[in-house]
């Protein structure tokens, strides 16, 4: 199988229940949306129902940070892209971008960090060599991509008190 880099075949499209008060895309669905483009991801690694019914192997989602960087409304085509910034034989970084899919601008990025979890005893536990294996071709061919301009970020702009 080709490696993509970044992997970009996750699409989707912003359903009706999506859109908030103000008309756009609210919040939640974006989230919603990036952990479907997780999903798509985690297939493309191994990480899928087979993996998970087969090994009691699966992942939790530790930490995330969406950053929103132009609206998308009722109807509009999505297109996401998927980087791996980092792995080791627990851990998975990885970064998402949301792109209107016709007119191509950015409208948002994610970015993620996961455990690999033995689902048998609800403890993080090592990947399987296999899988490991399969981490290490994909970051050959995504340690070269730049590091994305959002990654790493913390929320700022207002400091707080003391």
């Amino acid at each position: 199988m080709e490696i993509e880099a970044p992997f970009d075949q996750h699409r989707a499209e912003v359903l009706p229940e999506w859109i908030d008060y103000n008309g756009h895309m609210n919040v939640a669905y974006y989230v919603l949306a990036f952990d479907q483009a997780t999903d798509a991801f985690f297939d493309y690694i191994g990480l899928d129902e087979a993996y998970r019914r087969n090994t009691g192997g699966s992942t939790f989602a530790v930490e995330s940070f969406v950053t929103y960087q132009q609206e998308v409304v009722q109807g509009d085509p999505l297109r996401f892209t998927t980087q791996l910034l980092a792995h080791d034989s627990k851990r998975l970084r990885f970064f998402h971008r949301m792109y209107h899919a016709t007119e191509g601008h950015l409208a948002a990025t994610s970015e993620w960090l996961s455990l690999h979890v033995d689902l048998n005893i609800r403890r993080v536990a090592p990947m399987p060599p296999a899988l490991q294996d399969r981490l290490a071709d994909i970051w050959e061919k995504h340690r070269n991509l730049a590091l994305p301009e959002e990654a790493g970020r913390s929320v700022r702009g207002l400091e707080l008190p003391g």
